[in-house]
């Protein structure tokens, strides 16, 4: 009975001046609205980005020149100091069943960017030159035509595999392609397959590329000298023999390189490698995305005290009344401690929904725009965005309520 009677008189104080409720809950609306929205796209971005490298497959490895960092694109002042160049007698070796037991497939890798023209437009976009094992190690498939083989390869064939995205913005289709002509880098090239759409991922669209033969990357279009590759895909026999695989190639790239461990001008990833550097950098962004959005929580905490405390002073003889016909110092507590809570979490609930409303709302420009951001709103953001709420309400809601607690009744009672 006594809470019931509280929450009427909290009911009844906040309807009071509603204006003023309603301002103060939208502080903390605003605030969980922003806690729940960045959160959601922290964990949408990591989810696209996983699912993405996990799309590359369990057991497949990387072999780079250089260090880590420059790997990743970074590298500092000793990034490309004594690196060697990877070539196709470093794949050759690779191949070797011997050496490398551990090891099913190898496919060397050119890549850069070029321009791209047919049909009277022009696009720039990523070319990749590859051999055919490519096509099976990435799972690449074909929608139309078919990929080029170890002859075509052989003859430095001017033959290319286009996305569909890349042969939309050129053709405005993606059926009917085989047999027409490209222009990649100023040269001529027939069309011989389309490949199937895998969509776009936070770290670029697969859909956008053209692939042409290894061969021909190196001598017509990216102009690279001699037998040297960007990256070197290697393919363990399955997912339980990467850390094998991987203790192979180093081993073979150290004895052929002349490095001694510890030394090495190469870098081996393992998707797991790559994954668990995403997943750190993500994870870092989404508490970063959270940490800005708090401080607008903490903004609509502050409201509700200094709204609070005009409440104690509005109320100064109201209390003192009170206190003068039985209320204790604690059912005056209590009664501005509901006050500030009831304010927090109403401004929680609705924020809550807020959130996951602009999550859907950027979803659909994300989807809208090609961009493969999913935002997710967990069950673990609306719980801490709940919890944090409420505790801004019982934090920022104790010094009025003391205030107001510890009044004395006369003194209270003489206040104009």
């Amino acid at each position: 009975m006594k809470i019931r009677r509280l929450l009427i008189q909290t009911f009844a104080s906040l309807g009071s001046n509603k204006l003023r409720t309603g301002l103060t809950v939208l502080g903390i609306v605003i605030g969980v609205a922003a806690v729940i929205a960045m959160l959601s796209i922290g964990q949408g971005a990591q989810n696209s980005i996983t699912s993405s490298i996990n799309s590359i497959g369990s057991n497949i490895l990387f072999v780079s020149a250089g260090s880590g960092a420059r790997f990743f694109g970074g590298g500092g002042a000793n990034a490309n100091r004594n690196i060697k160049s990877l070539t196709m007698s470093d794949v050759q070796a690779l191949m070797n069943s011997f050496q490398a037991p551990a090891i099913q497939s190898v496919a060397p890798v050119l890549q850069g960017n070029t321009s791209v023209s047919a049909n009277g437009q022009k696009t720039n976009t990523t070319v990749f030159g590859v051999t055919p094992i490519y096509a099976s190690m990435r799972n690449e498939q074909v929608a139309e035509g078919s990929f080029f083989n170890d002859q075509q390869v052989n003859i430095h064939a001017r033959v290319a595999v286009v996305g569909p995205d890349l042969a939309t913005t050129l053709f405005g289709r993606t059926t009917n392609l085989t047999g027409q002509t490209i222009r990649i880098n100023g040269q001529s090239f027939t069309i011989i397959g389309v490949l199937q759409s895998k969509g776009g991922t936070s770290i670029g669209s697969s859909d956008n590329q053209v692939i042409i033969p290894l061969t021909t990357a190196r001598d017509r279009v990216l102009r690279r000298t001699g037998n040297t590759v960007d990256t070197i895909y290697v393919q363990a026999v399955n997912a339980q023999s990467v850390s094998e695989a991987s203790a192979q190639i180093s081993d073979i790239m150290r004895l052929r390189h002349k490095v001694q461990v510890g030394q090495e001008d190469f870098t081996v990833f393992s998707q797991q490698d790559i994954l668990q550097t995403a997943t750190n950098i993500t994870g870092i962004l989404t508490i970063f995305l959270g940490g800005i959005a708090a401080i607008s929580l903490l903004v609509g905490g502050i409201g509700i005290m200094n709204i609070m405390l005009v409440s104690v002073a509005e109320r100064t003889r109201e209390i003192g009344l009170r206190k003068a016909v039985g209320a204790r110092n604690r059912d005056i507590l209590l009664q501005f401690l509901i006050e500030s809570s009831f304010l927090s979490l109403m401004g929680g609930l609705i924020g809550i929904l807020l959130g996951w409303l602009i999550s859907l709302i950027i979803k659909s420009i994300a989807s809208a725009s090609g961009t493969a951001l999913n935002p997710a709103v967990s069950w673990n953001a609306v719980l801490l965005a709940t919890l944090f709420s409420a505790a801004v309400g019982l934090f920022f809601g104790i010094y009025p309520a003391r205030r107001a607690a510890r009044l004395e009744p006369v003194e209270a009672l003489r206040y104009e």
